[in-house]
């Protein structure tokens, strides 16, 4: 790396610790799991070059496609709320950029990730790769349908807004699996 490359990851690296102390840990994120993930992945890694500069803000930032990354505390507090254990397999509906993805990756055994916008899927997949994040699959496809090729998981997350629970993610449930969703319009 050169002298340049290493004082921007110091600093990318500086900003992840405050977004963990100043948004997370402040707003009642207790899981250190979950706090160790957030802070351990780049998600500067996971957008439009031209819009890192908003990597660490308190907000949802546009990635293309008409959609967002999420906010840092709305993917924590979604994750937290999963209680991932390290020998679960993950469903996320909703892949968009690859950054939750990538937070479960290092909770879990293995993640499937599945984005309806191919160009997105594609983007999160190079990522992910690019990173080396290998317990995480994207799969581009219709997440409303979840992924019945790698079923049952024993966490399924929604990354949007569902009008209800599919019958299908809860068919592709184990016994005593959660779901956590946000459900509305």
């Amino acid at each position: 790396m050169t002298d340049d490359q290493l004082s921007e990851h110091e600093e990318y690296r500086n900003q992840r610790r405050r977004m963990v102390n100043e948004q997370l840990i402040k707003r009642g994120i207790r899981n250190q799991r979950v706090l160790d993930a957030m802070a351990q992945v780049p998600r500067h890694e996971f957008m439009p070059p031209d819009r890192r500069v908003e990597a660490y803000y308190d907000g949802a930032v546009p990635i293309g496609q008409g959609q967002t990354i999420s906010q840092p505390y709305m993917v924590a507090y979604m994750v937290e709320s999963l209680r991932v254990e390290p020998e679960h397999r993950v469903l996320e509906v909703g892949a968009g950029s690859g950054y939750q993805a990538a937070v479960l990756s290092r909770l879990a055994a293995e993640v499937y990730a599945i984005e309806l916008i191919p160009l997105l899927a594609s983007r999160a997949e190079q990522a992910l790769q690019r990173l080396g994040y290998e317990n995480v699959h994207i799969i581009s496809g219709d997440g409303s349908i979840g992924y019945a090729d790698a079923a049952p998981y024993d966490r399924i997350i929604v990354a949007a807004a569902a009008p209800e629970v599919s019958s299908s993610w809860i068919e592709q449930l184990t016994v005593g699996g959660l779901i956590v969703a946000p459900l509305g319009g």
